[in-house]
């Protein structure tokens, strides 16, 4: 039996930062860029918010690059304050390291996990293949996901791993941000909820 689960964003992460006002170390995308020109040379940030004084710090999205060497299409983005663009830049690897910034998904997905009608059956030695496919690279423990789409507790996932009963190709311990399949083999033996979908 397989089944196909989603990690879905369901709002901006959080920029884990310091500010240089107060200690919070948390800001919000304020959703607006800034656009300097000068002479042939153009810089470009994506500002965001202290969550704690709501002082403004930029995130670098261009430095010191000739005007001609940005994309019409990018500048355009830029100066309209392109919701779709923060969205893209706070999960752009290359963004976070040139600001040496981390994010914070907390509250900021959802596990969309439909099983079949009659996964419950499972408990009596059927098997569940489950394939987790990721939207955006949220980093996540994958037990924490099983046990979400399960309905089980963490504790109960790692069992069912230590006992050979829940296997997976991929690393099942620290976090993790991209596709991975698992094998269910019997299934929990405790109810499955039949919830379609999961939040965090």
């Amino acid at each position: 039996m397989l089944t196909s689960w989603s990690v879905v964003p369901t709002c901006l992460p959080a920029v884990l930062r310091s500010c240089a006002s107060c200690p919070s170390g948390r800001f919000a995308a304020s959703g607006a860029f800034r656009v300097n020109a000068h002479h042939k040379s153009l810089d470009a940030w994506l500002l965001v918010l202290c969550a704690g004084c709501g002082k403004t710090a930029k995130l670098t999205v261009v430095e010191r690059a000739n005007v001609r060497a940005v994309s019409p299409a990018l500048l355009d983005r830029l100066h309209a304050n392109d919701p779709a663009l923060v969205s893209e830049l706070l999960r752009s690897p290359d963004l976070l390291r040139r600001n040496r910034v981390r994010l914070d998904w907390t509250g900021a997905w959802r596990l969309d996990a439909p099983l079949p009608p009659d996964a419950p059956s499972l408990r009596d030695g059927g098997t569940l293949d489950v394939e987790v496919r990721f939207a955006a690279q949220v980093p996540v423990r994958p037990t924490r996901l099983i046990a979400l789409g399960l309905g089980v507790t963490g504790g109960e996932v790692r069992r069912l791993v230590a006992a050979g009963a829940l296997v997976s190709s991929s690393r099942l311990t620290g976090t993790l941000a991209n596709d991975f399949a698992f094998t269910l083999r019997g299934g929990p033996p405790t109810a499955v909820d039949p919830a379609d979908s999961r939040s965090t």
